[in-house]
């Protein structure tokens, strides 16, 4: 049933977001008196699964079938459908290619601007319905533990991350590997006293070679949850057990055992817990879809969290800061990915489907919807013909030799982008398919 929950949200959070970016190319479009034929939601080759054209409109609407986009064809462009017809011809007043430059970048960009602020609006509602939660730095006290780049760089288990650079950290969060990777110096809180740590240059890269995270938070696993009906309530599991063991082997806390037990799904398992200062073991199964059906306590039920609501106007800047703070973030890990290490990270809609949570949580489901968003942005720039950016590429290009890019040219590298598009979605569903598998 999770994976049913995760479908049905990844699928509604795509339709948002391709809406949204198309419906940013499709205004600006009008705006300039270019005439737009069609307006899909995802891509339809072949047929749709709905069309429709209104009277005396230009515009063709419909859906199709293959969810890795949509488009909005505008005449007079050679886009990702490869449409040339009539281009040989001088260009009519309407078509997109008759337009001045500067019209045209503003006709491109509109998507990936529509992409952010609809990212700073969701993070502005989210502030705003629910406010922001925030663990703060000196709530972790000592529960910090380093993998092995952390300790080569001379980092010890306890070790409190308080500053880098002199620029004190306030809160425990998701960026902090990104921050600390783009400063020098890192100051720690050790036994009472501070400690400076340099950072290596290739911090972030090292930390890919491992395969796991650079820290993490050494938590209890402590049942906070169960589901009704699920293998958990079956066997007796019960709020307030802690995990002290998972087939006889210690566990060290929630960081070691959420694998262990991902790794086992479809497999009899034996849970020691903690119980009323007594052990008690217990097997069960984890479920292949539905794992236990267990929510452990997470690491602001340990550690305590600082909750801060906002008004609608402080929710306004909340929202661009956010937004602002992700796209930076986002952008200094894309390099990574052009990397050997980097390359094997990448996921496809498998990765993107487990981003989301397992039961339908509409502040999860937004949060996370506001982040895709962020990344459609960042990665539509991207100078790749198929992509905005190549057509901005081509506008660039335009303005600097006096003279469009020829139709031929055109062509061919769009083929290209697109060629080389696909194959990286192939890429990152193959690699979704082996981890699955594995």
């Amino acid at each position: 049933m999770d994976i049913l929950i995760r479908i049905a949200q990844l699928m509604l959070s795509l339709t948002i977001l391709v809406f949204i970016h198309e419906l940013g190319h499709f205004l600006f479009a009008k705006s300039f008196g270019m005439r737009v034929s069609k307006f899909y939601l995802f891509f339809d080759p072949w047929f749709a699964l709905f069309r429709y054209k209104p009277k005396k409109s230009e515009t063709e609407y419909g859906i199709g079938w293959l969810p890795l986009g949509g488009y909005c064809a505008i005449d007079g462009m050679v886009d990702e459908r490869l449409a040339v017809e009539g281009m040989a011809s001088e260009p009519e007043p309407w078509e997109f290619r008759a337009k001045p430059a500067w019209q045209r970048f503003l006709v491109m960009v509109a998507g990936v601007l529509f992409n952010v602020i609809l990212a700073m609006l969701i993070y502005g509602g989210i502030a705003y319905t629910w406010g922001t939660d925030h663990i703060p730095m000196r709530n972790v006290g000592t529960s910090l533990t380093y993998t092995s780049v952390g300790h080569s760089m001379g980092l010890q288990d306890g070790d409190l991350p308080i500053a880098i650079d002199g620029k004190p950290f306030e809160y425990y969060e998701g960026m902090m590997i990104q921050k600390i990777a783009d400063g020098k110096v890192l100051t720690v809180l050790r036994d009472g006293k501070e400690v400076d740590v340099l950072v290596p240059v290739d911090l972030i890269q090292a930390t890919l070679v491992t395969d796991s995270a650079f820290m993490y938070l050494s938590l209890p696993a402590v049942v906070d949850q169960i589901v009704p009906g699920s293998n958990a309530e079956r066997d007796g599991l019960r709020k307030g057990d802690r995990v002290v063991a998972l087939n006889g082997v210690g566990v060290e806390g929630l960081h070691t055992l959420l694998p262990d037990i991902q790794s086992g799904r479809g497999d009899s398992i034996r849970l020691t817990v903690l119980r009323d200062g007594r052990e008690v073991v217990i097997p069960t199964l984890a479920d292949v879809e539905d794992g236990l059906g267990v929510a452990f306590g997470t690491p602001a039920d340990v550690l305590g969290i600082e909750h801060r609501s906002y008004s609608i106007l402080e929710s306004i800047p909340a929202g661009v800061s956010e937004a602002y703070k992700q796209l930076v973030g986002y952008t200094g890990q894309l390099k990574y990915v052009a990397t050997k290490e980097g390359a094997t990270k990448l996921g496809g809609f498998g990765t993107l489907g487990s981003l989301f949570a397992p039961v339908w949580n509409w502040r999860a489901f937004w949060s996370m919807t506001a982040f895709i968003s962020v990344i459609l942005a960042v990665m539509n720039l991207l100078p790749i013909p198929g992509l905005d950016g190549g057509h901005i590429l081509f506008i660039f290009i335009e303005i600097l030799r006096g003279k469009p890019v020829s139709l031929k040219w055109q062509t061919r590298l769009q083929i290209f982008g697109m060629i080389l598009l696909l194959g990286l979605v192939l890429y990152a569903n193959v690699l979704d398919i082996f981890r699955f598998l594995l």
